[in-house]
C-alpha cells in the first residue's frame, strides 16, 4: 500500500532501508509556523547544506508559535505552541513530500514555550508553560505512529522557554530555561530510550531561555537566547561527557527565540527576533569553534518558529534496524561507577577480546561501592555511597549503550553489599546500613520495581564481599565481620527459592573488597584487601566448585596486588578491572581462564581509575546452561 500522505509505517522503512530505496539524504530543514508579528501556519524549507533562501513546504494545521519542534528521517512534528492561548495539539508532515500538515495527536497538557528532540523512533517535548507556571513535564510520542503523547519523567526543575538535543547513542539534554525569579543555566540529562527523570549533566555558559540549539552525533551546541535581553552567545557541550559549557563563538546578531536545523555537520539558526523580524538566518560548522555565518533567508519573514530537521545528529543510521555489532551473551560487560570518588561513568568490555574499555553510559547517580547483577540483556546496579548511603537501584539494557533508568529500591539502604544473579533474578547480599547488614533481597531482573526479602546471610557483613553463582546457586565470600575485617567465610543460597545462606566453607586467604567471577560450574574469588599483607593489598586468586561445598583452592595471582576491583565473565574467560593499592588507584584489566590455574594476564586498561567497582556481563556463569 502507499504510504503517499501518511506517516511512514516501521515495516515499510525497514524494507525501504533494506533496498537503499530511504528517501531524503538528511539535509531537509523545516521551519514550522512563528510569528510576523501575527501567528502563521507557513512551512518552509530550507536544505541544510546549501546556503539559500527557503522554499515553501506547506502549512501547519493551524497558526501556532514558540513550539516544539523535532523529526526523525521521515516525519516532522510541530508540538504545542501558542495558537494565541497553548494548545495540546500535534501537527506532523512528511520531509520527503511537500504538503500541508496533518493532525498527530495530542500532548498531555497544553504547553507552550517548550522544545523537542528526537530518535530515530521517538519524540520528546520537554518543559514549558502551562498558565499560570512553568513545568518541569517530559512527554514522548512515537514519531512515525500518530497518536497521543504520554509522561515520559520530569526535569530537575520546572522551567518555560529551555531548549533540547540529542546524540547519536540516544543521550538528550534539556539546558536553559526561567522559573520565577531568574533564568537558568541548568543542563540536564536523559536517555531517550528509557523513562525516568533526569540529571545534572552541568551549566551553560550564560543563564537564558528561548534559545536555539544544534547538534553533530557527538557535540551540542547552544545560540542566542534572551538574559533577559537578546544575546549573540554560542557555546557547546560535548554528550558523551558530563560538565559546564564551552563558548564556540558568536552569532551574526544578538537574538532570541529563534528555530534551529542540524544535520550532522551543519547547524542552522532561524526565525529568531533581533531588531526585527528580519527573516535572517546563521549557520555554524558544529564539529569546529568560531562565529557564525549569514546562511539566508525564509520565504516569509517571522520569529518565534519551531524547526525539525531530517539529518541530525541523533539520526544515527538511515532507519533503526537490530544490532549486527552485537548479540545477547556474546560477551559483554560493563564496569559500573568508573571513577573516584564518585562516579557515575559505566564502561564497556568485549570479555572475548583483549583491549582498552570504552565509554557505554551513564548510571542514573554518581555513586560508589554499589552491587551489580545482570541478566542476558539487562545490566543493573543496587545501593551504594553518593556519599551517603543510597537505595537506589538503576538498570540498563546491555544493547543499548546509553544511560541508566530508574528500576526501583533496595529493601534496606545501604552500600558495599555482594551480587549475584541468575537467568531471570538477581540478588543483592549484606552490605553496610552504617552498621554490618546480614540482608538478602532479591528483584526480577526483567521487571523494574523494588527489592524483596530473600533471607540473611549466616554472619553480618560489609566491605564488598565478592558474589558469584551457576544458573541455581549463589555464593558470597570474605567482607569485614562482627569479629574479623578480613573474614575467610563462603555461604550460598539456591537462588530461585528463598531462606536464609548456608555455610560453604572458607576461602584460601580472608579479605574483604575482593570480586568473584563464574562458569557454570566454577567460581572464582579474586584480589582483595587482607590486612596481614603488605601493604593492605590481596594479591591473590582462588577458586571453588559451586554444586558442592567445601574451602577454596589457590589458583595463582593477579597482575597487580589490589582490592576493590570488578568481575566480569563468560563460560571460559574471567575478567578484573581496577581496584586500589594505598595510595593509588589503578587502570589495570587482566585476565584468567577459568577452567584452569595460573597467573592472570595483563587484558589492557580502563578509560579511569577506579576502586570499589561492580562488574556485570550478560554471559557469567549464572546465566550459562
Amino acid at each position: 500500500m502507499s504510504n503517499s500522505g501518511k506517516v511512514w509505517d516501521t515495516r515499510e522503512a525497514y524494507k525501504l532501508a533494506r533496498a537503499n530505496s530511504w528517501p531524503g539524504k538528511g539535509d531537509v530543514g523545516l521551519n514550522q509556523g512563528g510569528t510576523d508579528p501575527a501567528g502563521v501556519n507557513t512551512v518552509d524549507q530550507y536544505n541544510i547544506s546549501i546556503n539559500s533562501t527557503a522554499v515553501d513546504f506547506g502549512d501547519l494545521t493551524l497558526a501556532r508559535w514558540i513550539s516544539a519542534g523535532f523529526g526523525n528521517k521521515v516525519n516532522s512534528v510541530c508540538a504545542g505552541g501558542n495558537t494565541p492561548t497553548s494548545t495540546v495539539t500535534m501537527d506532523t508532515g512528511i520531509f520527503a513530500s511537500k504538503g500541508n500538515y496533518t493532525d498527530f495527536g495530542d500532548m498531555t497538557s497544553n504547553v507552550s514555550e517548550l522544545r523537542g528532540a528526537a530518535s530515530n523512533v521517538r519524540g520528546i517535548m520537554a518543559g514549558g508553560y502551562t498558565a499560570p507556571t512553568s513545568i518541569d513535564t517530559i512527554q514522548k510520542i512515537t514519531v512515525s505512529t500518530k497518536g497521543n503523547a504520554s509522561d515520559f519523567g520530569n526535569l530537575t526543575q520546572d522551567r518555560w522557554g529551555p531548549t533540547s538535543t540529542i546524540s547519536s547513542s540516544g543521550r538528550v539534554l534539556t539546558a536553559g530555561g526561567y522559573k520565577s525569579p531568574g533564568f537558568k543555566n541548568t543542563i540536564d540529562f536523559y536517555q531517550i530510550e528509557h523513562e525516568g527523570n533526569a540529571v545534572d549533566f552541568g551549566d551553560l555558559t550564560t543563564s537564558r531561555n528561548n534559545f536555539s540549539s544544534m547538534n553533530s552525533s557527538t557535540r551540542g551546541a547552544f545560540g542566542g537566547g534572551s538574559t533577559p535581553s537578546a544575546t549573540n552567545v554560542i557555546d557547546y557541550v560535548t554528550f558523551a561527557s558530563t560538565g559546564n559549557a564551552t563558548d564556540f563563538g558568536d552569532l551574526t546578531v544578538a537574538n532570541n527565540y529563534g528555530g534551529s536545523l542540524s544535520n550532522t555537520t551543519r547547524g542552522i539558526i532561524s526565525g529568531y527576533i533581533d531588531s526585527s523580524r528580519s527573516g535572517n538566518s546563521d549557520f555554524i560548522t558544529i564539529a569546529t569553534t568560531g562565529n557564525a555565518g549569514s546562511f539566508g533567508n525564509l520565504s516569509v519573514a517571522r520569529g518565534e518558529i519551531s524547526c525539525a530537521s531530517n539529518g541530525h545528529g541523533g539520526l544515527s543510521d538511515e532507519v533503526q534496524r537490530p544490532s549486527v555489532n552485537y548479540m545477547p551473551g556474546s560477551g559483554r560487560g560493563l564496569v559500573q561507577g568508573v571513577g573516584t570518588p564518585y562516579n557515575a561513568n559505566v564502561n564497556f568490555i568485549d570479555i572475548p577480546t583483549l583491549g582498552n574499555s570504552v565509554d557505554f553510559g551513564d548510571l542514573t547517580q554518581a555513586r560508589t561501592y554499589s552491587a551489580g547483577v545482570s541478566s542476558v540483556t539487562r545490566a543493573v546496579a543496587g545501593g551504594g555511597s553518593s556519599p551517603g548511603l543510597d537505595n537506589r537501584i538503576d538498570a540498563v539494557e546491555m544493547a543499548s549503550r546509553g544511560n541508566y533508568f530508574d528500576f526501583g529500591n533496595l529493601s534496606v539502604t545501604r552500600s558495599r553489599a555482594a551480587g549475584f544473579g541468575s537467568t531471570t533474578r538477581g540478588c543483592f547480599a549484606g552490605g553496610d546500613t552504617p552498621s554490618k547488614s546480614n540482608v538478602i533481597d532479591y528483584v526480577t531482573i526483567a521487571s523494574a520495581g523494588d527489592a524483596t526479602d530473600f533471607g540473611d546471610l549466616t554472619e553480618a557483613r560489609t566491605d564488598k564481599p565478592g558474589g558469584l553463582s551457576s544458573p541455581t546457586r549463589g555464593v558470597v565470600g570474605g567482607g569485614a565481620t562482627a569479629s574479623d575485617n578480613d573474614a575467610d567465610v563462603m555461604d550460598y543460597v539456591t537462588i530461585s527459592s528463598t531462606g536464609n545462606a548456608i555455610d560453604f566453607g572458607n576461602l584460601s586467604v580472608g579479605r574483604a573488597y575482593l570480586n568473584g567471577i563464574a562458569s557454570s560450574t566454577r567460581g572464582v574469588f579474586s584480589s582483595g584487601l587482607s590486612t596481614p599483607s603488605s601493604p593492605y593489598g590481596g594479591a591473590v586468586i582462588d577458586y571453588i566448585t559451586i554444586a558442592s561445598t567445601g574451602n577454596a583452592t589457590d589458583f595463582g595471582d593477579p597482575t597487580q596486588n589490589r582490592y576493590g576491583p570488578a568481575g566480569m565473565s563468560n563460560s571460559t574467560r574471567g575478567v578484573f578491572a581496577g581496584g586500589r593499592l594505598a595510595p593509588n588507584n589503578y587502570d589495570v584489566i587482566d585476565y584468567i581462564t577459568i577452567a584452569s590455574t595460573g597467573n592472570a594476564a595483563d587484558f589492557g586498561d580502563l578509560s579511569n581509575t577506579g576502586e570499589c567497582l561492580n562488574g556485570v556481563s550478560d554471559s557469567h556463569g549464572g546465566l550459562q546452561s
